[in-house]
């Protein structure tokens, strides 16, 4: 099982970036490995998913390997916890993507198809634009926010002053 602790959060991100895109990174544990029928759902909705995320105004980059998808990009010890990576021009493009589309109803969905992590799975910072973040540095980044609480260097919705669309949705 992966294991993270959280901490109280620190100072809040810098939300008036110039010149600066938001790249994201979120994880999760599958329940049972691809291939298993248990998971064939969602498998099988990933890359209408992410054709959604590509053709949003606002998208800029995501991690993808030969297959289209970032499920076969390891950089944590257990083969289960596959990760998503994105880079987007704002919070609010970001934010429309996540809580306006497609990706909804799949993420309400969350618990049939993963484990409930101990500590964050989900981790926001600020990029150069043009920058393209290695799967290394987003894992990276996700350690800090769960060693040292909500900074300039990760955060998550939290932290965000914007309209809270993500508590709404979370709480629909």
């Amino acid at each position: 099982m992966l294991a993270v602790a959280a901490r109280p959060a620190g100072s809040l991100p810098n939300r008036e970036k110039k010149m600066q895109h938001l790249a994201q990174i979120n994880i999760a544990r599958l329940r049972h490995p691809e291939g298993d029928a248990r998971v064939a759902e969602f498998f099988a909705n990933l890359d209408r998913v992410n054709a959604a995320a590509e053709r949003m105004p606002g998208f800029v980059w995501r991690l993808k390997d030969e297959g289209g998808n970032a499920t076969q990009i390891s950089v944590y010890d257990d083969p289960l916890v596959i990760i998503n990576m994105s880079v987007w021009e704002s919070v609010d493009t970001f934010e429309t993507f996540v809580w306006k589309t497609v990706h909804v109803p799949f993420y309400r969905r969350r618990a049939e198809w993963f484990d409930r992590l101990d500590g964050p799975h989900f981790a926001m910072w600020w990029v150069p634009e043009g920058h393209r973040p290695t799967a290394e540095e987003g894992r990276d980044r996700l350690a800090h926010l769960a060693a040292n609480g909500p900074s300039d260097h990760a955060f998550g919705w939290e932290s965000l002053n914007q309209d809270n669309l993500w508590m709404r949705a979370r709480c629909a």
